[in-house]
């Protein structure tokens, strides 16, 4: 697969297609270009082995590929593995993905924290502020491993100024915890939450911090965030 044939300009035209002023006839230059960048990630989606488990987003998916390969590109990443974690959907669905994109397949899906304070079962409010105990959004760079009060963790070092620039400052990491599950969910009607950190299951942690760790790609998604996030991702 060849992500470098993708270009930046169709996120940044898809998601301001509603600015056009006049809605009914944008462009036509513009129109085409977006019609057929939208066909090449569509074909990429849609050759994803899920390997049993469920799809991410298309959108979120799109960013997630887009801007993995601006930041490979870069020098920024290393790895071809990509977390995307979708903070749209409901703490009690698995809404981390790890993918391969070497074999273009889906290694792991599983639930995951967020911050205390960016809402209830729902996230709905983030930051980038020491103390808020809430999650930040945007692309991040995995780093070394260390062995914590959470035992073992992964730090992350935000991509995105404004976004998640502070987030070793921040001590948001990833790690497992045990109001990461199902029991947690049945007995509370919606998943435990962090301090912000991006929290998995204890019986997953190692296996996903294992071949995450290193310079690999992890983008937090959210949709009121799209257009702020691949504008600091293409300046």
């Amino acid at each position: 697969m060849n992500y470098k044939s993708f270009s930046l300009v169709f996120l940044l035209l898809l998601m301001s297609f509603d600015s056009f002023p006049d809605k009914t006839n944008p462009p036509v230059s513009v129109a085409k270009i977006t019609v057929a960048a939208e066909s090449k990630m569509v074909a990429v989606y849609n050759q994803l082995d899920a390997n049993t488990f469920a799809l991410p987003s298309l959108e979120s998916f799109s960013i997630a590929l887009e801007g993995f390969q601006l930041l490979k590109d870069k020098g920024v990443i290393k790895k071809n593995i990509l977390t995307l974690v979708d903070f749209s959907l409901s703490s009690t669905a698995k809404r981390l993905w790890v993918i391969d994109l070497d074999k273009n397949i889906i290694l792991f899906q599983t639930l995951v924290a967020h911050g205390r304070n960016t809402g209830e079962d729902v996230a709905k409010v983030f930051s980038n502020k020491a103390e808020s105990f809430q999650s930040s959004l945007g692309f991040y760079a995995t780093a070394e491993i260390y062995n914590g009060k959470h035992g073992l963790s992964l730090k992350l070092d935000g991509l995105q100024k404004g976004l998640n620039d502070k987030a070793r400052d921040r001590a948001v990491v990833i790690h497992g915890a045990d109001y990461v599950s199902e029991s947690f969910i049945k007995q509370n009607k919606r998943l435990g939450r962090s301090q912000g950190c991006p929290a998995v299951p204890v019986e997953m942690n190692a296996k996903i911090i294992n071949v995450i760790k290193d310079k690999s790609c992890l983008f937090i998604y959210h949709p009121t965030a799209k257009e702020e996030i691949v504008a600091k991702l293409n300046s």
